[in-house]
């Protein structure tokens, strides 16, 4: 298991379109990834559960990558959200 602490910069936030697309991507990877904001935490792959979370800009989300790829997915969802617009 890996995790890694990230301040969403998207003046959005994980919402509408930016949360579809963030489940877009984690679902490239095999792994089980989680989201978690404070004391709530959500399948990384569920747009109800991101959704759910409101994360907006400012707020600080740990990403949980277990499984076959973590590595490669706790890399790749970072990157992704470091350039999400």
């Amino acid at each position: 298991m890996v995790e890694k602490t990230i301040t969403i910069n998207n003046e959005l936030g994980l919402h509408a379109r930016p949360a579809a697309l963030f489940v877009q991507a984690c679902g490239k990877y095999k792994s089980d990834i989680y989201i978690e904001k404070g004391d709530n935490k959500v399948n990384a792959k569920s747009i109800m559960g991101i959704m759910a979370l409101g994360v907006y800009q400012g707020e600080e989300i740990k990403i949980i990558a277990s499984g076959y790829d973590e590595e490669d997915a706790l890399k790749g969802i970072t990157e992704f959200l470091e350039n999400l617009k």
